[in-house]
């Protein structure tokens, strides 16, 4: 039989609301134990919660029968005064109950997935959310909590199995009524689904940076600005400013939200040739992290002159000291000149990446789609082969069944239940 498990699902602390959730087949029972009688399903009602002659708090308490909860069980929702000791005394009485105890970190989102209320992709879309900094994260864990991936997948999964059918169909029922060869209609169902899965997969690169920031790079040589634009644009002293050229040896970041993205700026080192090792060091990890970076803001000193090559969609040019030099494209982190117009046009080329962001924004993910497009390369070529393999062919369709499966935990995956999971907070 299921354990009955509760959990305090706000934060703890003084607050003006604590919530408590209880989630099992005793959940129901438990709260009537304490005087909450009479509950309709799906309505508030206030209660006065007592344990034998001790008024425990007047709550707001909300039942939800088995199949019309969060979890799919009968659950019971107890909304208290938020005190520190009304809380305590609540979950008190509810662990002094038999067959009730405390929830572990995640455990009502993982009886979600159990019970078939969410899919794997949901409930990492759930955590996302929980994490979610800034409204592009926000609004991206929400199309994942919505099931739109879990219903891209099944789409993708029914062709695979009209395909597979096919296949197996011809293997089976050789003599049968089934179409002499069925390799055509499943070369064409591989085909539409390696080009789906390939736009999903660069889509992904994207829609995995907005989960986990954006960077965008500082670039320029020594004493051009650097340090003081990112202290600008960051509004506090986070990199060391100074005269002497080659002061920023290492990469500072700085974490902030432009326009709704979470985006690292970078500070990097001054780019010249130089003898001093440490300095080299610096530079080389300088352009290391400049190339890999989502954007560059190439600072140029007003006697420069715009480079000619290597500028492509992820360089925003600009140049500095626009106190002293005023012109196009130059601020200054002096006067706040031009930075308003630097963040818009690092919101604007971020905006042009997100429009083509897609709904893979996992590692796991992408390793889970690639493994299906992989089997599918297989499948095509015996496909089109002189003298198609149907055993091969309804193997590798098989496997790539196998991979989508395991995209939306359909399939046994204990070990990474366990690592998802652990990172839930405890009353979710």
């Amino acid at each position: 039989m299921t354990e009955t498990i509760f959990a305090l699902a706000t934060a703890r602390g003084k607050a003006g609301i604590a919530v408590i959730r209880v989630s099992g087949p005793r959940a129901l029972a438990a709260v009537t134990s304490l005087g909450a009688v009479n509950l309709e399903p799906r309505r508030a009602a206030l209660r006065r919660l007592m344990l034998g002659d001790d008024v425990l708090d007047e709550a707001l308490v909300l039942f939800f029968p088995r199949g019309a909860s969060f979890t799919g069980e009968e659950s019971v929702e107890i909304q208290a005064h938020g005190s520190v000791s009304v809380v305590a005394a609540l979950l008190s009485a509810l662990g002094a109950m038999p067959d009730l105890r405390m929830a572990e970190p995640g455990e009502f989102t993982r009886r979600a997935l159990e019970n078939g209320r969410l899919d794997l992709t949901q409930v990492e879309g759930l955590a996302d959310l929980i994490d979610a900094e800034t409204e592009s994260q926000r609004k991206q864990a929400q199309r994942v909590l919505s099931g739109a991936l879990g219903a891209r997948v099944d789409s993708w999964r029914q062709d695979l199995i009209r395909a597979a059918a096919l296949i197996e169909a011809s293997i089976d029922f050789v003599d049968e009524d089934v179409p002499v060869d069925v390799t055509p209609e499943v070369g064409r169902v591989i085909d539409r689904l390696m080009a789906a899965f390939r736009s999903e997969l660069d889509a992904g690169k994207i829609a995995e940076r907005i989960r986990v920031g954006f960077e965008v790079a500082i670039i320029g040589s020594p004493n051009v600005g650097k340090s003081s634009l990112l202290n600008a644009l960051a509004g506090r002293e986070a990199a060391i400013t100074s005269a002497i050229a080659g002061t920023t040896r290492d990469v500072i970041e700085v974490r902030m939200d432009i326009g709704g993205f979470a985006v690292t700026l970078l500070d990097t080192a001054g780019l010249r040739e130089t003898e001093d090792e440490i300095e080299q060091l610096g530079i080389a990890r300088a352009r290391e992290r400049a190339l890999a970076a989502d954007l560059r803001i190439v600072l140029l000193d007003p006697q420069e002159e715009r480079p000619q090559q290597g500028e492509d969609d992820h360089d925003i040019v600009v140049w500095s000291k626009a106190d002293l030099s005023p012109g196009p494209a130059a601020i200054s982190s002096k006067t706040g000149v031009g930075l308003d117009w630097l963040l818009a046009e690092v919101e604007r080329r971020l905006s042009g990446m997100n429009a083509n962001s897609g709904l893979i924004v996992r590692e796991r993910h992408r390793i889970a789609l690639m493994g299906a497009f992989q089997a599918l390369e297989l499948a095509q070529r015996s496909v089109t082969s002189h003298t198609p393999a149907l055993e091969l062919v309804a193997a590798d369709l098989r496997s790539a069944l196998s991979h989508l499966e395991l995209l939306v935990g359909k399939v046994h995956v204990e070990v990474l239940l366990d690592e998802i999971f652990a990172s839930f907070c405890i009353g979710k």
